[in-house]
């Protein structure tokens, strides 16, 4: 697999090893700002690695409750962007309602030091009216341990900087339906969710979203937002993960690498 454009970076180094000193071009994972701005008005900005920025955009304004529906998408474009050059601005027109920047509820949570209070944050969440997930939906234990295996030989970008998360979206059965690498876990997130409403597959009900790393509440959110009924990390979920997970019905799996995770909500999809 090829990584995307611009996603790549190279750069010369100095390696030591086993007392010998050589220099030698390395890969480094493309780390730039992207602005969205909606109705021609500045919403956020978030660092990432460029590639499947329109993705990232869609999947942000559906994640954060900006958007409820694809519909309510007039037209996306990335701005100035040129065939052999690379833009840092995505531009989306909605339609069907008016748009305040001033009046949007900024309940971003784009890094865990966001300084929101975890009473706060979960009280945001419930405003948004997020239904349960799927109870119906479940996966076998063993179709769970394979997915660290198929996340990592997807990787692209991985396989040449070593340094970005990925996110991915599998079925009951395991098989792979997209995977995303960002530099932030939040934004790889948004790009499968972005992806999700251009294929018009949203709720993601019959999904399970897995993520490289921790679980963070970010993570958690943006997942029950799209509807996913299971998600999996290879590292320790959040307290507030947890929270969220339990409160509204999300199963919640972490260090699931080799035969063997942890489930810290919702066994009863992946172990009854």
């Amino acid at each position: 697999m090829r990584p995307p454009a611009h996603s790549v970076e190279l750069t010369q180094v100095t390696e030591w090893e086993n007392g010998a000193v050589r220099a030698v071009q390395d890969s480094l994972a493309a780390e730039e700002p992207l602005e969205i701005r909606v109705n021609g008005a500045p919403v956020t900005v978030t660092m990432r690695t460029p590639g499947h920025d329109l993705e990232l955009a869609a999947g942000f304004l559906f994640t954060e409750g900006i958007i409820e529906e694809n519909s309510e998408i007039y037209n996306m474009r990335v701005a100035g962007q040129e065939a052999s050059k690379k833009s840092n601005l995505v531009e989306v027109d909605l339609k069907s309602r008016p748009f305040a920047v001033e009046n949007l509820q900024r309940n971003f949570f784009a890094a865990s030091s966001c300084g929101i209070c975890g009473k706060a944050s979960i009280e945001a969440i419930r405003r948004r009216g997020l239904l349960p997930p799927d109870r119906e939906f479940h996966v076998d234990p063993r179709i769970l341990c394979g997915l660290p295996e198929k996340i990592r030989s997807r990787q692209a970008v991985f396989d040449r900087t070593g340094g970005l998360h990925a996110a991915a979206l599998f079925n009951a059965m395991g098989d792979l339906l997209v995977l995303r690498e960002d530099i932030g876990r939040h934004n790889a997130v948004d790009k499968v969710v972005g992806w999700a409403i251009g294929e018009g597959r949203l709720p993601l009900s019959r999904s399970i979203l897995m993520v490289s790393g921790r679980g963070g509440f970010e993570i958690a959110q943006k997942a029950m937002a799209a509807g996913v009924p299971v998600m999996a990390s290879v590292s320790a979920p959040s307290s507030l993960a947890v929270k969220l997970a339990r409160e509204l019905g999300m199963t919640l799996i972490g260090f699931l690498r080799g035969e063997r995770f942890v489930v810290y909500s919702g066994e009863f999809r992946c172990l009854s």
